[in-house]
């Protein structure tokens, strides 16, 4: 799955196909210039592909060149790449500085961790290389939601397990080196 930074140059409408009663399929495709790639294959991403409205799970990108996207998608290959509402798409403005450090930083990190999404409280662990997401479940009981998402990476230490780390600077060795009671 690519991670890319990158703004959407220009849009149009292209053929994708028939369906199974030989009516076109449509989908846009965003030329998109890209900034930088975080995780994805060695070429650049030249052109993204969604459906043509949200109603059909498209995404919408402004293209007027000036607003920045983190956009994380399918890689169709050959520098193409397919993106839906399910997907992840932000503007590099909305995100916390604490994301964007850990883009170019700190997400590597945890590549190894699994990541468990709790959906109700109370939830558990089920090994030590797993960090438990409890953003849902907190915007369930009306506790401001996204924390971990906007403030914290979850990371690999040094024992083998994984915890969630926050802050801007690099993980200092003690907190990679820590093991839990």
């Amino acid at each position: 799955m690519p991670v890319i930074r990158a703004k959407a140059v220009s849009a149009k409408e292209v053929d994708s196909g028939n369906d199974i009663y030989g009516n076109p399929i449509k989908r846009i495709q965003y030329e998109i210039k890209q900034i930088k790639m975080f995780k994805g294959p060695d070429q650049d991403i030249e052109f993204i592909y969604t459906a043509p409205s949200t109603a059909v799970c498209g995404r919408l990108l402004d293209t007027g060149g000036k607003k920045e996207y983190l956009i994380a998608g399918k890689s169709e290959g050959n520098g193409k790449m397919h993106i839906t509402l399910c997907d992840l798409v932000s503007t590099w403005d909305s995100l916390t500085p604490t994301q964007k450090k850990s883009l170019n930083q700190r997400y590597q990190m945890g590549c190894e961790c699994k990541i468990s999404r709790c959906l109700s409280i109370p939830c558990f662990v089920s090994s030590s290389d797993e960090c438990l997401w409890t953003d849902w479940a907190m915007e369930k009981n009306n506790v401001d939601g996204r924390r971990q998402a906007k403030h914290y990476a979850c990371i690999k230490r040094s024992d083998g397990s994984c915890a969630w780390y926050r802050g801007m600077a690099p993980p200092k060795q003690e907190f990679l080196d820590i093991e839990d009671p």
